[in-house]
């Protein structure tokens, strides 16, 4: 492998994170909040479950990666299509970390130090929580969050049912 194709492929990591943030922002907006309602409302709701109808998006979104790290490696290696299939790996982790840990405390975690887009990314996590709905919620993306969101007085939700 070349230094080009290093380099390139490293490029392709990169935009893919990057280019996943739109596509969860958007299906987060139009198909979650939309016609799949039905399974994202688990997430809406408060519960004492420890999986929710709405965990069957993780296994959705993690299809075209598993799908790629296939093609890519065994039926023809082509590592561009490994970078894209490692981007949203990438980008699954950290929703994993962010969403379900930092946010939503599944698993009871949080960094020591928080830096303040951290706690502006939660507190526009927590605005979009603020309603039970389909409609009328805001603040849909997990990477960016417009300045609208920084909080005042930031406090972290101690418990689950807080967030949900």
């Amino acid at each position: 492998m070349t230094l080009l194709t290093i380099i390139l492929c490293g490029l392709i990591v990169i935009g893919t994170f990057l280019f996943w943030e739109f596509v969860a922002w958007f299906t987060h907006k139009y198909v979650m909040h939309g016609f799949l309602w039905v399974w994202h409302r688990s997430h809406h709701t408060i519960h004492d479950h420890a999986l929710e109808r709405n965990d069957w998006f993780a296994v959705v979104f993690s299809i075209p990666s598993i799908a790629l790290f296939y093609y890519g490696s065994i039926v023809t290696y082509n590592p561009y299509l490994l970078a894209v299939g490692l981007g949203i790996l990438c980008y699954g982790i950290f929703y994993l970390v962010f969403h379900d840990i930092i946010v939503h405390q599944r698993i009871h975690w949080r960094p020591s130090k928080r830096s303040k887009y951290l706690q502006r990314m939660i507190n526009a996590h927590y605005v979009h929580h603020a309603k039970h709905t389909k409609e009328g919620c805001e603040a849909f993306g997990f990477l960016y969050a417009p300045r609208k969101y920084e909080p005042g007085q930031f406090t972290y939700k101690v418990n689950r049912s807080e967030t949900q």
